[in-house]
């Protein structure tokens, strides 16, 4: 009797820890925190103030929706999470460099992005 009542004991605190195991599984949208670092491409010091944008996009590859702007601070960082997964422009726009923009594929939950700018090239003219 006292071992059917230990069978029966275990075999309850059994469900009990699989059913909070299955609790804390999130059956929602999958999410990433992205970390965007803007740095000059000729010495690798951080850019601060750059404006990044970031657009969701659809499979087509067309915004989703208004895109998302965050500024570098001085270490030329700027972070957001509640990406979700799928594919995400992003753009950089800092005065005296180059606009610059790439896809990229939201994949995992933390994701670092290091973006090089480069100073604008020489203007061609017919005029000297």
């Amino acid at each position: 009797m006292i071992t059917s009542f230990k069978a029966i004991f275990f075999f309850s605190l059994s469900l009990v820890a699989f059913a909070a195991a299955a609790s804390q599984q999130d059956d929602g949208p999958k999410v990433s925190t992205v970390n965007i670092v803007v740095v000059r491409d000729s010495n690798g010091k951080p850019v601060k103030n750059a404006e990044v944008v970031l657009h969701l996009l659809d499979k087509e590859g067309n915004a989703k929706q208004d895109g998302l702007e965050l500024k570098t601070h001085e270490d030329g960082k700027a972070a957001t999470d509640g990406i979700p997964y799928g594919k995400v422009r992003i753009q950089v726009i800092a005065h005296g460099f180059r606009t610059w923009g790439n896809d990229y594929e939201v994949r995992q939950p933390n994701m670092e992005i290091t973006i090089k700018l480069q100073k604008p090239g020489g203007q061609f003219s017919i005029y000297k």
